[in-house]
């Protein structure tokens, strides 16, 4: 929990930063370039967020990788800033975080869209503007298939859930019947 808080508050202030001097797409860009060049080296992550490597040698390959990635100085300043912090650990998190406070500032909503087959791209593109007028923003979605669910679809907006897939409706007429209520 506190290291959720930590991530939302760094994110959240390099957000403020991004929204006063107009740069918080290109923020968004460097942080995504930064987990990117994480997950191709892995051993450089784990030597720098590694207590038990001796801390100059550790500032030192820190500071030598990030000097040699094109970064803005205010994201330079942000990372050097995480590091003397111990919060580089934090670093994924924090992007996450950063991501969706980019998408509130930007207008944009998130969504999972879950059918039973794959939709046409009249009906992905109807299911989105319908999520639009609903939310008030722009919706990006996320599809995925699962042919359990029979058909129909559901979609996952933050916590809203709308579900109209079949097997649902099918699971609350049996309940309704075990009930003794007309379906």
């Amino acid at each position: 929990m506190r290291s959720s808080i930590i991530a939302r508050r760094y994110a959240k202030a390099l957000i403020l930063i991004g929204k006063e001097d107009g740069q918080a797409e290109n923020y968004k860009a460097e942080l995504d370039g930064i987990i990117d060049m994480l997950n191709q080296n892995p051993d450089f992550e784990q030597t720098v967020k590694n207590p038990l490597f001796d801390s100059a040698k550790r500032k030192k390959l820190f500071s030598t990788v990030i000097g040699s990635m094109d970064l803005s100085n205010v994201m330079r300043s942000y990372l050097n800033l995480m590091f003397s912090k111990y919060r580089f650990d934090r670093i994924r998190e924090i992007s996450e975080h950063y991501n969706k406070l980019n998408d509130e500032l930007q207008g944009i909503v998130r969504a999972d869209l879950i059918s039973a087959s794959e939709l046409s791209s009249e009906a992905y593109d109807q299911i989105r503007q319908s999520l639009a007028k609903m939310t008030g923003k722009e919706v990006v979605l996320k599809t995925q298939q699962d042919p359990e669910i029979i058909g129909g679809i559901v979609t996952k907006i933050g916590d809203l859930v709308l579900d109209g897939s079949i097997k649902t409706q099918l699971k609350n007429m049996r309940e309704s019947l075990k009930r003794g209520e007309s379906v």
